[in-house]
């Protein structure tokens, strides 16, 4: 998401980088040696961040030019790829003198990747416009990147909340459930009714990416609250809001995913796009939901604009349909890929007829001085 990926390396020689076209590397480094052409780059370690949409054409290729801003592949395969092109001197002409680049690293924006070493991979192909022929890279190598959400912090980014139209009780995040001040991130919040949230520059984002939350007992920078709506005859009906506490961060084609066993029955969904994800094959109760284009594909900032959130339509099975034991609520929720802070599975609202064993306690007794009231009064 915004403000985008970096990517890094360390050269195996002396390499230095001529151009670059769909990108630039953030340093030039020591070039004073080079007394002609001076090359874009001479670092032994440079980074490289993807240029903003709009550049000249001469600056750029294919799939670039996104300010780093990369979707999910399951959301928009078009837009999930970023490239960019770059000429390097000092390598060697030949694949016996070009030697594989190391310790690469991804920040996308933050920290919470890592990446493995380069990997000699069957030469890449190109076909001529005509496709009549087509010749290969002198060499190619790809390098795989992994993310961990322990990694990129210590607390959850989320938590999730419980409502339901068959209990009045709403089943608030937990408490502290992203940290409450125990680091940095957290070191500051401001009231959501202060003047302090209207004033100038509260918006603005760090160089460092430390959030500006909004004071809440959770102190998560997202909330997703899942609220069973109605009951029909075949069907059933559940709301979904996502709310932004982070004054400085809005999040730009942001992605939810949810785990619940109804999802195999999906009949609409109102205000997000919906795909069944179903990493199992037989088994289908994963669905990942995102914004539409231009109307609520942007989750913005902390305020009274940042939320999004629609209702769905889903068709009941006799077989394993009930509203008993906190069936109706999902059993996971992911935020941009994170996994969100469920609520403790005993708080979750439960069926007036199924209340804790001790309010059935209670109304027994209830009951049975009623009934000794009554025995007294007939004698």
């Amino acid at each position: 998401m915004a403000p985008g990926w970096t990517l890094g390396w360390s050269w195996a020689k002396k390499e230095v980088i001529w151009s670059i076209v769909g990108a630039q590397a953030t340093e030039q480094g020591d070039c004073s040696k080079f007394k002609g052409g001076i090359p874009h780059s001479c670092k032994r370690t440079p980074s490289i961040v993807d240029l903003l949409p709009g550049v000249p054409y001469n600056q750029q290729i294919a799939n670039c030019c996104k300010a780093g801003v990369v979707s999910a592949y399951g959301q928009d395969p078009a837009g999930a790829l970023s490239a960019f092109q770059v000429s390097v001197g000092l390598a060697g002409t030949t694949n016996k003198t070009v030697k594989l680049p190391r310790n690469f690293t991804l920040m996308g924006p933050g920290p919470g990747y890592t990446c493995g070493p380069a990997r000699v991979a069957p030469s890449t192909v190109y076909w001529s416009a005509d496709h009549r022929r087509r010749t290969q890279a002198l060499m190619t190598w790809t390098v795989t990147c992994t993310y961990s959400q322990q990694l990129a912090s210590r607390y959850p980014s989320c938590c999730v909340s419980f409502s339901s139209f068959y209990n009045s009780t709403i089943v608030p995040c937990a408490k502290c459930a992203c940290g409450c001040g125990h680091h940095r991130d957290h070191a500051e919040c401001i009231m959501g009714d202060s003047k302090r949230a209207l004033s100038a520059g509260v918006n603005t984002p760090r160089k460092d990416g430390a959030p500006l939350l909004q004071c809440t007992s959770h102190m998560c920078p997202i909330r997703v609250h899942w609220h069973v709506k109605l009951n029909y005859k075949d069907y059933w009906r559940a709301k979904i809001a996502i709310t932004n506490f982070n004054y400085r961060m809005n999040y730009t084609q942001w992605t939810l995913v949810a785990q619940h066993p109804n999802m195999d029955n999906i009949t609409e969904v109102f205000s997000f796009q919906y795909k069944p994800l179903v990493p199992y094959g037989s088994i289908n109760d994963t669905g990942m939901f995102y914004g539409l284009k231009m109307y609520n594909d942007l989750l913005m900032e902390a305020g009274p604009f940042g939320n999004v959130q629609s209702e769905l339509l889903m068709r009941k099975d006799d077989r394993t349909f009930t509203f008993s034991q906190g069936w109706a609520f999902p059993r996971k929720i992911y935020f941009n890929g994170d996994e969100c802070k469920m609520p403790p599975p005993d708080s979750y609202p439960y069926l007036p007829n199924s209340a804790p064993s001790r309010s059935r306690i209670a109304s027994s007794l209830a009951s049975g001085l009623f009934l000794l009231m009554l025995l007294l009064v007939v004698v």
